[in-house]
């Protein structure tokens, strides 16, 4: 029997930019729990994007067009019939959505070597609005990977 979904606390707002997603952001940068240096990547990389020469504006709209460009509408997920193994294709909800768009984005800035963190960041964000980087790759590739298996489609559950 599965197990209930947990009562999650809701994340409070970020106290600079006034937004759910960019705590949420900070959170995920965060490494061993030290969350004001990940504010501190955050809002840097914030201040790149609104200082940017080409592509710059307002750095929530940004990030926001980003988690929404970078998120997957279908993944698969496997599935046991019979005794084989099946990538069965599923809609994506939103929070599982929003989340693999995170980490997508943050795994795609620190993959890049030789740069500080926040500009890795802020770079990686302005391609993902643009519809272009790493993490849109990530997206493209696991749609492609859904569209391939619809024939399992019907394994569902």
């Amino acid at each position: 029997m599965r197990r209930p979904i947990k009562k999650r606390p809701p994340l409070t707002k970020d106290e600079r930019f006034d937004s759910v997603n960019v705590a949420r952001l900070v959170n995920y940068i965060m490494l061993n729990g030290q969350k004001e240096t990940a504010r501190k990547i955050v809002y840097a990389a914030f201040e790149e994007i609104k200082n940017a020469k080409e592509g710059g504006g307002d750095p929530v709209e940004i990030f926001e067009t980003a988690v929404r460009n970078a998120g997957p509408q279908m993944e698969v997920r496997s599935r046991r019939v019979g005794g084989a193994n099946y990538q069965v294709p599923r809609e994506v909800r939103p929070e599982r959505r929003l989340a693999l768009a995170l980490r997508w984005i943050i795994n795609a800035a620190r993959g890049q070597k030789g740069k500080p963190m926040h500009r890795a960041l802020a770079d990686e964000l302005m391609l993902a609005a643009k519809e272009q980087g790493s993490a849109v790759k990530k997206k493209e590739d696991t749609h492609k990977m859904a569209e391939a298996n619809r024939a399992f489609a019907h394994f569902a559950w």
